[in-house]
């Protein structure tokens, strides 16, 4: 496609800031493997103060925090139920099963995102030679950019607790829905052992997560860390970039939902999509695979760039994406249209 000047295919392809390049070069910095990275350290204490939780450790992915604590709560023939769709079972390359031997037992989602309360309870195994031991429930909050609410989060909490599982939450846009639920983040993550936060997403930052929970269970997933070579020598410098990002990019994030928003209604006036009004910065429009295609083709020829496929777009607003970037968008639709 031509050169993208207009990049909505996710909040992932941020630009550190001139601010953020600032604090990174000052960043104090030691070896983090022995412990030494003192801004790593202040990053990981923060966070853990933030969710109110014991312990936290800094990790260059997502995906990487997802796998770690999956394997800190599981053992090799273990199992964790997660949604069919969920992204530490469908996107993230098997890995807790290929590098933990652990099952994945995926649950179909409701039309809200949610896994139907009963269907997890019914998919939790018996304790019986013949199965896998249960022993962790997976959510993630936003959910292809909803905010799944409080209740029922409690809710899959109290089934864990009756079963005595742990419960991890991939938190990956975490901020994102503790704004649209109107709470903060340590209430988002309260009822969880585990919790992934992602930096590089909403929050701007150009690499890493932080997996916050338990003491015993971040411990051990800090050895996992540097068994699966994620251990980190001078990363100060990208946790001054995180610190930064929690100085500055949090509640900016209003701005996100709002332009979301914006693109949503914009992109509704046209019959031909059908759009889903958006709960924080994620925006889902489908179209006939014919309508689909060219409007792909046309977009990209202006240098618009979005995400999805198979007749599903997905528009993701972030830090770079300004009201010129949506009206921009808007109008290359418009024109799509009418001609």
């Amino acid at each position: 496609m031509n050169t993208i000047r207009h990049d909505f295919r996710s909040d992932t392809v941020t630009r550190p800031s001139d601010g953020m390049r600032a604090a990174m070069a000052e960043a104090e910095v030691g070896d983090d493997v022995y412990g030494d990275d003192p801004t790593v350290n202040l990053l990981e204490q923060r966070i853990a103060g933030m969710m109110d939780k014991e312990a936290a450790m800094f990790v260059p992915s997502g995906t990487m925090s997802n796998l770690l604590a999956l394997l800190a709560h599981c053992e090799r023939g273990d199992e964790y139920i997660a949604g069919q769709d969920a992204h530490c079972y469908a996107h993230e390359a098997g890995g807790a099963a290929v590098l933990g031997s652990i099952q994945p037992q995926p649950i179909a989602h409701q039309a809200d995102g949610t896994m139907a309360i009963d269907d997890i309870e019914n998919a939790i195994k018996p304790d019986d030679s013949h199965y896998a031991r249960t022993r962790l429930i997976a959510l993630e909050n936003t959910f292809g950019g909803r905010a799944l609410p409080m209740g029922y989060m409690d809710a899959v909490a109290d089934v864990a607790e009756r079963h005595g599982l742990g419960l991890h939450l991939d938190g990956a846009r975490g901020f994102n829905a503790a704004l649209a639920l109107g709470i903060d983040i340590a209430t988002l993550g309260k009822r969880f052992d585990t919790v992934s936060i992602c930096l590089s997403k909403g929050l701007g930052a150009p690499v890493g997560s932080v997996l916050v929970g338990r003491g015993e269970l971040i411990g051990k997933a800090r050895r996992y860390r540097k068994m699966v070579g994620g251990g980190l020598r001078q990363s100060g410098i990208l946790a001054a970039a995180a610190l930064y990002a929690l100085d500055h990019n949090v509640a900016r994030l209003a701005d996100d939902h709002k332009r979301a928003k914006r693109l949503a209604e914009g992109l509704a006036r046209h019959p031909q999509l059908s759009v889903t009004t958006p709960d924080t910065n994620i925006v889902w429009a489908k179209a006939e695979r014919e309508v689909s295609g060219a409007l792909t083709e046309h977009l990209e020829s202006m240098g618009i760039a979005f995400g999805g496929g198979y007749g599903e777009h997905r528009w993701v607003t972030h830090i770079d994406i300004g009201d010129d970037d949506i009206e921009i968008a808007i109008a290359a639709v418009d024109t799509f249209f009418k001609d």
